[in-house]
């Protein structure tokens, strides 16, 4: 016997009322996951703040002086992305060296160039949206800080003068003393202010060594004579997922890392 129409109206009608039901529940779900709470929004002020300032600095001459020691520990965070993408695909690291005028290099023997070139760039992306992200809870400010500190010992092993030792062991003294001001607060903004200082860096040098201008000696050139392909769609391409990193963490971190006794 096959069913009446009105038994499968019936049926059509129930499950697409449960798929509207899913759909609406899903929606107010996200809704309230990126809903800042009042923390959060005490973040989010403080992210601009920093946005802000480090645009401001950045071009005053003389003043922004203040930026170069973390200028330059983005620097190390680069160059350290390079060994590890390098010792990651069998390379041998040789040095890492930073110098006074904001350049960096990183020698080493074998890896695979495909992974070691793009590495710096995104790599250094890729950890300033996780301190970005981190930057929304204490707790994950001193797990993501254990992280930068081991990344820039062990830039301190492969460094080869006496600027980068200098301020890889400035910055890893930074992060311990900081683990013992009062709730770790201190830390958490130190942290969230080195994650925007060196997503807005990665997200300049991108566009300064690529799509604004070529840069010969850039890694996008480089990666782009070996592909073949233009050094500008190469940084384009690396732009955008840097921008991709950067809004990723802000809304995770809004999603996942709410404090639960902050009011809405």
């Amino acid at each position: 016997m096959s069913p009446t129409p009105s038994l499968v109206g019936r049926f059509v009608v129930e499950h697409a009322a449960l798929a509207l039901t899913t759909r609406q529940v899903s929606r107010e779900q996200v809704e309230h996951a990126l809903t800042p709470t009042k923390q959060q929004r005490t973040i989010l002020i403080v992210i601009c703040a920093y946005v802000l300032g480090i645009l401001v600095l950045w071009n005053i001459p003389y003043v922004n002086i203040v930026l170069l020691p973390f200028k330059l520990v983005t620097v190390a965070l680069h160059e350290f992305c390079h060994a590890a993408a390098g010792l990651c695909t069998g390379a041998k690291i040789k040095s890492i060296t930073i110098d006074p005028d904001e350049g960096g290099l990183t020698r080493m023997s074998g890896g695979k160039w495909c992974c070691v070139m793009p590495a710096g760039y995104l790599g250094s992306s890729f950890l300033g949206a996780l301190m970005v992200f981190a930057g929304f809870d204490v707790l994950a400010s001193k797990i993501v800080s254990v992280i930068i500190g081991v990344c820039l010992l062990a830039t301190l092993i492969w460094a080869k003068n006496w600027l980068t030792r200098i301020i890889t062991v400035l910055f890893v003294g930074l992060i311990v003393g900081l683990w013992f001001t009062p709730k770790g607060a201190g830390l958490r903004y130190v942290v969230l202010f080195m994650g925007v200082m060196c997503s807005l860096y990665s997200l300049w040098d991108i566009v300064d060594d690529t799509v604004k201008r070529k840069v010969n000696e850039s890694d996008a050139t480089k990666f782009a004579q070996k592909t073949h392909c233009s050094s500008r769609c190469c940084g384009a391409l690396w732009l955008l997922v840097a921008l991709v990193f950067l809004a990723a963490a802000i809304l995770l971190g809004l999603a996942f890392l709410k404090d639960t006794n902050s009011d809405q």
